[in-house]
């Protein structure tokens, strides 16, 4: 009866096998006394029954053995698997894929080998592995993708499996990358409004032109192209605008793409009127400011979602943070008139209930808490934040600064705000050497803390010797010496000085000083600052002294105790301090010598620098200085070493540093007044990523020159120079570039079309 028994289950089991193991027969349920595999080669017995649903002593029937077959087939290492029973033993016969002795690839220059290897492997091709012939056939729909994509439509990919003696596969995969494809032709049809060529213009895709080639197709690129084409006509009234069809066509060589548009224009709109609706909460008046279209305009849906935008955001300062602002049109077909209401739904006041500061390990919490305009407890406000977060990040202690509104669990109204950020070191311990063309070698040690023991305030000692100075400096500075934002500093140095190494008046000076100053926030963008000053100067002359200077020191004598006090103002909107690309900076500092000091004079200094975006990719930098200085009491003229000079990387470039202006001998004498102006266009560096913040380029234009007094001033003796600049944040130092072309020098000046700075940096 046993014989008869697995002779029937045995009949069965030859059965079944030759459909590659997809079911299982039906048999009577028996308690599984032991496990045999047959068929193993490579693959260890234990790996097998690991992979077993199934352990001896457990009962197995249909769906247990179906199950079975299932789990083996889903480990990949099997082409073929079965199941029989003997004698309460469960037989499990399989047969075991190929293992791969290697992969060889050819033919392809786009796509490198070794980037293409460890794409196989990561899907399980690589020599050792179980081959798969559907992980292969993966591969090369996923090629020829990756080609399709590039323009290469014409790619053909063969692959061939070579079965070996003993057991495994060779992969040989022949790449012919062909040609790239490009557009041969762009039709419009259906535009009378607008030419062709208009039109084309604002797309990214374009065809061949009279000194280029045809572009390479890109799904991506036309989908994009669409959806600019059809913005140009909601712009611009055509409420009814659509691109009927379009149709990419490729020649059977797959070299050339046509590509044709199909649009309907039908009418221009206008505006018959603008209307606002339901829960203003702010002044009528205030919200109809924000909008930025008017009655009778052409309709432009950019302008209505604008006036959305800045509803939404006015809105967003009242604490209205998901306010909901729809614009709802009512259209006149037969007038070719719209009708918009800004319909608005403020929803629920939404307050703060907490910030939570993270990833300061260093930095301490007040210090970045005492930085932010959005209280706790206070509702919130879009602006605030913003304001918060650019404040913070302008500390320069961290990295990245990352915040988030997540609303409070089982509360309608209230959120909390997250603060992430990633710290920077904010010390440094440096010895260098750099070079600027204007002060030759510099040499430098400092020790500096930005952030000391976590608490914001700054301490610095410095060592810098260069072919015009040596200085040694200390600096200390608290910008919260008191909880409203009042800074107090105080600094200590010494400076030797060879004016003859700037390319000025021949004469050697010693000074040393000390100094307080305190700062006065006056409203969230303004500041005010005091500083007292003593300082001790030492005129040391040659006999290549200009005669100017002997004469002033003649009668003014040759060593001085000067008592300062400086008295500023800023104006700070910039969105960092660093590589700004948006704000403005205004700075003005008056500076005396009080009554009583070895030498009386005065100093008026004026700067600005406005950074304003035009596009996402392109900043316009507007920057201005203008200095101003005399004497008064019984001083004869502003002292030879407080002159103004220009010329150099941060003047006006193109002209050799500090050679402009009144000359006598051989060097430039400075004078009292300069005036600066620069134009820069900043772009993007070209190869390198979008967010890079080490690197900035720019086209510039300066002008500007320095004067013996006001009366002297004679904007035809303004100097002027164009050409591009290049600063890089380096790891060492700050590297400034730039290559000019002065554009009206006269006899006489000196030129330096490169120059460089390394160790210093104009911002």
């Amino acid at each position: 009866m046993a014989q008869m028994k697995w002779m029937l289950r045995a009949g069965a089991f030859l059965l079944v096998s030759s459909f590659s193991g997809a079911c299982a027969w039906a048999f009577e349920p028996f308690v599984v006394q032991d496990v045999e595999v047959r068929g193993l080669a490579r693959i260890s017995l234990g790996t097998v029954l690991n992979y077993l649903p199934l352990k001896v002593g457990e009962q197995l029937d249909d769906e247990r053995a179906d199950n079975v077959i299932k789990a083996l087939f889903k480990t990949g290492f099997f082409d073929d698997v079965s199941v029989a029973a003997r004698d309460d033993i469960l037989v499990v016969v399989v047969r075991e894929r190929p293992a791969i002795a290697s992969i060889d690839i050819s033919g392809n220059e786009d796509i490198e080998t070794d980037a293409l290897n460890e794409a196989l492997e990561r899907i399980g091709l690589a020599s050792g592995r179980v081959f798969d012939r559907s992980a292969l056939d993966k591969v090369v729909r996923e090629l020829e993708r990756q080609y399709f994509n590039q323009g290469k439509y014409g790619v053909k990919i063969e692959s061939e499996v070579v079965t070996l003696d003993d057991g495994r596969v060779e992969i040989d995969i022949d790449i012919n990358e062909g040609d790239v494809a490009t557009i041969k032709q762009i039709n419009m049809i259906g535009n009378d409004a607008y030419a062709d060529d208009t039109l084309r213009s604002k797309f990214q895709l374009d065809s061949p032109g009279v000194f280029s080639g045809g572009e390479q197709y890109s799904r991506f690129k036309l989908g994009a192209d669409l959806e600019s084409l059809r913005s140009y006509y909601l712009d611009r009234g055509y409420i009814n605008f659509n691109i009927d069809s379009t149709q990419v066509t490729i020649t059977p060589d797959k070299q050339d793409i046509f590509i044709s548009i199909n649009v309907s224009e039908e009418y221009q709109y206008s505006i018959k009127e603008i209307k606002l609706a339901g829960d203003l909460i702010v002044p009528e008046a205030e919200l109809r400011s924000l909008v930025t279209l008017a009655e009778g305009e052409v309709f432009s849906r950019s302008k209505v979602t604008e006036s959305t935008e800045s509803i939404t955001s006015r809105l967003g300062k009242e604490g209205f943070a998901f306010s909901n602002i729809n614009a709802i049109p009512e259209v006149d077909h037969e007038n070719r008139l719209v009708s918009l209401t800004f319909f608005v739904d403020p929803g629920r006041r939404v307050y703060v209930r907490r910030i939570n500061i993270s990833g300061n390990k260093s930095t301490r919490d007040e210090v970045v808490r005492r930085e932010f305009r959005q209280m706790e407890g206070g509702w919130i406000s879009t602006a605030q934040i913003d304001r918060s977060r650019v404040r913070v990040q302008r500390l320069g202690y961290f990295e990245n600064i990352n915040v988030e509104t997540p609303a409070v669990a089982g509360v309608e109204d209230q959120v909390d705000i997250r603060l992430s950020v990633e710290e920077r070191s904010s010390g440094s311990l440096t010895a260098g050497i750099g070079f600027s063309q204007t002060q030759g070698v510099l040499i430098n040690a400092s020790i500096s803390e930005d952030n000391f023991l976590g608490s914001g305030k700054r301490i610095s000692t410095n060592i810098n010797n260069s072919d015009v100075n040596t200085v040694y400096s200390f600096s200390y500075n608290n910008p919260y010496y008191m909880t409203n934002g009042v800074s107090r500093g105080f600094n200590l140095s010494f400076r030797e000085t060879n004016a003859s190494e700037a390319n000025i008046a021949s004469y050697t000076s010693d000074q040393y000083g000390f100094g307080v100053n305190y700062g006065f926030p006056l409203s969230e963008f303004n500041r005010a600052s005091l500083g007292i000053a003593y300082e001790n100067t030492q005129i040391h002359t040659s006999i290549l002294t200009p005669q100017s200077v002997i004469d002033f020191l003649t009668v003014n004598t040759d060593e001085f105790d000067i008592y300062k006090l400086t008295l500023g103002w800023s104006h700070d909107t910039r969105n960092r301090t660093i590589f700004a690309n948006n704000g403005l900076l205004v700075s003005l500092n008056n500076t005396i010598a009080l009554p009583g000091s070895g030498l009386e004079y005065y100093k008026v200094d004026l700067r600005a620098m406005k950074f304003q975006p035009l596009t996402q990719d392109l900043t316009l930098l507007l920057k201005g200085s203008l200095g101003y200085g005399d004497s008064y009491s019984t001083t004869t003229r502003l002292p030879f070493f407080e002159h103004y000079y220009a010329g150099g990387s941060s003047s006006v470039r193109g002209y050799e540093g500090n050679s402009l202006g009144p000359q006598e001998g051989d060097a430039s004498q400075g004078g009292a007044l300069k005036v600066v102006a620069n134009i820069e266009l900043i772009v993007p560096m070209p190869f390198v990523e979008e967010d890079n913040r080490s690197l900035r380029l720019s086209g510039f234009y300066d002008i500007g020159n320095v004067f013996t007094t006001s009366s002297d001033y004679d904007s035809a003796e303004l100097r002027t120079s164009t050409g591009i600049a290049l600063i890089w944040m380096s790891p060492i130092a700050p590297l400034t570039f730039s290559y000019a072309f002065p554009l009206n020098d006269k006899e006489g000046d000196e030129l330096e079309r490169f120059q460089f700075t390394l160790g210093s940096f104009f911002f």
